[in-house]
């Protein structure tokens, strides 16, 4: 397809415009004219973008890409190296940030969902980006912990009693350890993301909501690998995700 249309498509279904974000959503290198082939992957690495060449694709999508606010607007060192072998090799480079994080279909948030078996019941913010759940019975805090290792493949970091009932979950994925603030005052059991502060230690001890760190690279795979199998299945283009280890 006509690599205009797939900009136009991805455009009307994320609808960035709608989102005040830390960086410039949609294409952020432009490469072929026309796209047969994406690799989605997490972030835009050295390591993704080698990988995409040799899986010879025409057009990157990923949900960390370039250009972030505050930092160093000059074309040099990693970000020189990362944009000279896009632009040699003629690859499209995609981004979407918090568009990707809240989209009600395939975003961040409810793909994580869907990955660990718990239905979102409502949302704890006006923005659709802190979705939680309601058990129908209680399980342990350690029932949750063991789902997550064994969905997700690693093993979370965990602040609380693994005794502890949990009737009610909260989750927002990559680095929303802050949103801790939101379940404490929901009253939720415990609260799911990938990163965690000195500070959130502390607020999970003293409020009685577990937080448990599920890693942010690994909860934000999941969003970013169904917007290419959208795109795969509406357009019949190929699309393969790739998945560069982060221990983070």
């Amino acid at each position: 397809m006509k690599t205009s249309d797939l900009t136009h498509f991805l455009t009307q279904f994320l609808q960035p415009a709608k989102f005040s974000d830390y960086c410039p959503n949609g294409l952020q290198v432009e490469g072929r004219a026309e796209t047969h082939k994406i690799v989605t992957g997490v972030t835009a690495s050295m390591a993704l973008l080698e990988a995409a060449k040799a899986a010879k694709a025409d057009a990157i999508l990923v949900h960390h890409g370039y250009f972030w606010r505050g930092e160093n607007a000059t074309i040099t060192g990693i970000k020189q190296r990362r944009i000279k072998f896009l632009l040699e090799n003629n690859i499209n480079l995609y981004a979407y940030h918090l568009p990707l994080d809240a989209h009600p279909a395939i975003g961040n948030n409810v793909m994580l969902g869907k990955v660990l078996g718990y239905e979102i019941a409502g949302y704890l913010d006006d923005k659709n980006m802190l979705p939680f759940a309601t058990l129908s019975a209680p399980v342990s805090l350690n029932d949750v912990v063991e789902n997550i290792a064994n969905k997700t493949n690693r093993a979370p970091q965990v602040i609380g009693d693994l005794n502890k009932p949990i009737k009610t979950i909260a989750w927002c994925t990559g680095a929303a350890q802050q949103y801790i603030d939101q379940a404490i005052e929901k009253n939720i059991d415990v609260f799911i993301s990938g990163e965690i502060s000195e500070q959130t230690v502390h607020a999970a001890r003293e409020s009685g909501t577990s937080y448990i760190a599920a890693g942010h690279h690994v909860t934000e795979r999941y969003g970013i690998c169904a917007l290419g199998e959208v795109l795969a299945q509406k357009f019949g283009i190929e699309h393969a995700f790739i998945d560069i280890d982060n221990p983070v």
